[in-house]
């Protein structure tokens, strides 16, 4: 399948999305926690689960786009279960975070642990350096396009970000991130521009709040199991879209109403 690809799907028809609250799901979710923290993984690292929980993982690297100051770095933070920085500071060249999920396939019935390889860049990074890019989406499976509701040209920029970070003939997962959700008095970006842009771009966009969640009783660090519940939904459409596009792609997979163009989808 040649051009940038985007697979839509509606949420929940691949993942099952309230699986992570069964006893099943907090199973397999404490592997990713350590005394109710969010594990930070290495490279090399994956959770520990017991030889009966032992499931098939698939890896996936995500490289996030969009200028300086739109959340980057936060969004990873968030999802990862890291403390969300305070002010912004320019990534300095690239920074990778690995982020492990687990979720079940609704048909299946199979539980599929994804590791999520995120890969972020400093806008002046970038400009300055040639190669910084090229290493971002070599073997990349998908682009985060991201931009602020609290900065409108952010979001009037996101087509010609698109067509210069992905070309015409890549096969490359395209979603659109907006962050900053939660300041809801400085929004710019009003809900029928979102669907406009879903309508013509065919490209579903994720919202997300870049605050930091719950933190333990002790107020030491940031509670790992309520901070999962916040990015549950977040992160579950992403492993749908990027489930379903690897199928699709490998000729596995072919939905009863596919036609080879994208089918729009509102998140």
């Amino acid at each position: 399948m040649s051009g940038p690809v985007t697979s839509l799907v509606s949420p929940g028809a691949l993942i099952s999305p309230e699986w992570h609250k069964t006893p099943e799901g907090r199973e397999y979710l404490a592997g990713i926690l350590r005394r109710n923290r969010r594990r930070i993984f290495g490279l090399l690292e994956r959770p520990s689960l017991s030889p009966q929980q032992e499931p098939e993982t698939v890896s996936y690297k995500i490289y996030l786009a969009g200028k300086s100051g739109v959340g980057k770095t936060a969004t990873v933070a968030k999802l990862a279960g890291i403390e969300v920085p305070p002010t912004h500071q320019e990534t300095p060249g690239i920074q990778t975070t690995v982020l492990y999920w687990p979720a079940k396939l609704v048909q299946r019935e199979k539980v599929i642990m994804f590791k999520l390889h995120f890969w972020d860049a400093g806008e002046q990074a970038l400009k300055k350096f040639d190669h910084i890019l090229p290493a971002c989406k070599d073997k990349v499976d998908a682009v985060l396009f991201l931009f602020s509701f609290t900065d409108r040209s952010s979001f009037d920029d996101l087509p010609h970000l698109m067509s210069r970070v992905v070309e015409s003939s890549e096969s490359i997962l395209r979603l659109v991130v907006g962050t900053k959700y939660d300041q809801t008095l400085h929004n710019e970006v009003p809900t029928r521009d979102i669907r406009e842009f879903e309508h013509r771009w065919k490209v579903p966009v994720l919202m997300i709040r870049n605050v930091d969640g719950p933190r333990t009783p002790d107020g030491k660090a940031l509670d790992g199991r309520a901070g999962i519940m916040e990015v549950a939904q977040f992160l579950n459409s992403i492993c749908e879209h990027l489930w379903r596009h690897d199928q699709i792609a490998a000729g596995i997979y072919r939905p009863p109403d596919y036609t080879g163009e994208p089918k729009i989808s509102f998140i």
